[in-house]
């Protein structure tokens, strides 16, 4: 299958990986090049394969959401796709933010996982119908320009920046990746610093505005 759709899926619970592999197994057109469970199989499978399109849950040790975001900014030709439990509207935005094409819910039939991989190859983005409506606009599908103002940024602080964008305060997104509110604070100094903004504020404007920072913002301190 010279023209097959090369993919890789990235999941550490082997019987649902096992079950994708069963149905791109089914396809003609659809080919499994690698599989993984952690991030940093994930990064390393992008790096040496370059496959089409990867498939990662987000709850992968190591973090999901720093894996796609490593690998969009390293590897843009990887086409980052969620396929997840979770139907939290903020994982939904922060995954998006972080450069993934699409976001799939593991309740969806094998039909539409396959569909859903071939609309992404052809350059489309997809999410789960259910979140269509519930996003908030402001997010977009793509934050290409972000990521290019703030470059340097780590997977890890580019996920706190995509969550600060979304209002999270700093305890809140502690809690969501499971890290202390101290540690927050330091990526959000860090942060500010490569991006060269002044403040929580204007860190997020840049973010929720592709890049462009909006000036005489009021000072808040992170």
């Amino acid at each position: 299958m010279p023209d097959a759709i090369r993919i890789a899926v990235i999941d550490d619970h082997p019987m649902f990986r096992e079950g994708a592999l069963q149905i791109f197994a089914a396809t003609d057109d659809i080919r499994v090049v690698a599989e993984g469970a952690t991030a940093a199989e994930a990064v390393r499978v992008a790096e040496e394969l370059r496959p089409d399109v990867m498939l990662l849950d987000l709850g992968l040790p190591g973090g999901g959401l720093e894996a796609v975001a490593i690998i969009a900014g390293t590897f843009p030709s990887v086409r980052a796709v969620m396929l997840t439990a979770s139907d939290s509207e903020f994982d939904v935005a922060a995954a998006l933010a972080v450069g993934a094409r699409g976001y799939i819910l593991k309740g969806s039939s094998g039909a539409e996982v396959v569909e859903t991989v071939r609309a992404i190859f052809n350059g489309e983005s997809y999410v789960t119908p259910s979140f269509a409506l519930r996003l908030p606009v402001q997010m977009g599908m793509h934050c290409d320009a972000a990521r290019k103002c703030a470059s340097d940024l780590t997977g890890r602080e580019e996920v706190v920046l995509s969550l600060v964008s979304l209002g999270m305060t700093n305890q809140e997104i502690a809690n969501r990746l499971q890290l202390t509110e101290r540690s927050v604070k330091h990526h959000m100094t860090t942060i500010m610093r490569k991006s060269k903004v002044r403040n929580r504020v204007e860190a997020m404007l840049m973010f929720r505005r592709g890049g462009r920072l909006a000036r005489g913002s009021s000072s808040a301190k992170s």
